[in-house]
């Protein structure tokens, strides 16, 4: 809104700030914080009425969550309602890869928002079916994948390469759609711990933030030797609401945390990500910034796949958080090396930038 307005009075005065995508990435970030600070307390009171004992805690998982009884869930609707208000005030309406992310999160948190309520009413851990649940995540991707890629080349680019690239024409569209599905998925099965899926989101934003900034410019996208998209520097601002929303909302999610984002966070987050690396050609990368959330969800394929084979586990509990919890780590332990690892991982993943 900010940016139409702006325009139209041609950029004039402090207005010339708002033609800049770095000053309205910092600006976003800022006003994401402040209404996920001002309406988190509110908010997670109304939680607490409406869902009384809050989110059902497995009680064969690690003995210490059972103090966790009464959390309510949910919670990843204030950075929805944080990350749509801020994007909706300094983002160029016209760009179609701003609409397209913003289509994967909200679709995807209605998707979450769904499952996390059919577990708090039924008071069980099931939600919706997987199979519903994965047909409607597709049917979200399918669309935003339609959205993007006709902006872009069918081109799946490989890092420390330059120029390099395998053409997957019509493909790439259920390719992204799964990049998008994956991920949305990836998080969703990272967030068990206080905190420990939401700081590894905003920093993997951050990092694409700097790519999609760099990807969207002529000149940088040449001089680093790294695919150009024309309108992909827009999704900086996009990476900085979600920056924004989720440190308002780690305020609260940090130990103890007064509320859970629950599966309307995870999967709008993840498939926010997704999408975004889709977008920006940066796929792969994805796949070592968010590495964490990728050993994650290998940890839980192979769990499964070993006990069907063998009938017993490699990790004494998937997905591998959990697994540590078990070994004795404190949950405080497990969610801070996690932050580590995920900042390494964003290094590396930045450094493919350079490495051609």
């Amino acid at each position: 809104m900010l940016y139409l307005i702006a325009e139209w009075l041609d950029f004039g005065g402090l207005f010339n700030l708002v033609r800049y995508q770095t000053f309205r990435s910092g600006a976003t970030l800022m006003t994401a914080l402040v209404i996920g600070l001002i309406i988190g307390p509110r908010f997670i009171s109304m939680l607490r009425v409406r869902q009384g004992k809050g989110q059902p805690i497995r009680t064969d998982g690690p003995q210490t969550h059972l103090a966790k009884v009464g959390t309510p869930t949910m919670g990843g609707l204030m950075i929805l309602i944080a990350l749509c208000a801020s994007m909706l005030l300094w983002m160029d309406p016209r760009n179609p890869f701003v609409w397209a992310c913003m289509a994967v999160t909200v679709g995807f948190g209605v998707i979450g928002f769904m499952d996390d309520y059919d577990k708090v009413t039924k008071r069980s851990h099931q939600g919706v079916s997987a199979k519903v649940r994965l047909l409607l995540e597709f049917a979200v991707a399918g669309v935003a994948s339609y959205l993007i890629v006709g902006q872009i080349k069918t081109n799946l680019y490989v890092p420390f390469l330059s120029g390099v690239y395998i053409p997957l024409g019509p493909f790439y569209y259920v390719f992204a759609a799964f990049v998008i599905v994956g991920f949305g998925n990836a998080v969703n099965l990272t967030d068990g711990l206080d905190g420990l899926a939401t700081m590894p989101v905003v920093i993997a934003a951050g990092t694409f933030a700097i790519i999609a900034y760099l990807v969207g410019r002529v000149d940088y996208s040449a001089y680093l030797g790294i695919p150009h998209v024309p309108g992909a520097g827009e999704l900086a601002i996009f990476c900085a609401a979600i920056m924004g929303g989720g440190l308002a909302f780690l305020w609260f999610n940090a130990p103890p945390a007064a509320v859970f984002m629950g599966d309307t966070g995870s999967l709008a987050l993840g498939g926010a990500l997704g999408a975004i690396a889709v977008a920006s050609h940066h796929e792969i990368v994805l796949l070592i910034v968010g590495g964490l959330f990728v050993a994650e969800t290998a940890s839980v394929i192979i769990q499964v796949f070993w006990f069907k084979r063998t009938g017993k586990r490699i990790f004494r509990m998937a997905p591998i958080h959990h697994h540590f919890e078990q070994k004795g780590w404190a949950e405080s332990t497990v969610v801070i090396r996690f932050w580590i690892i995920s900042i390494v991982l964003a290094l590396a993943g930045l450094a493919t930038l350079k490495v051609r």
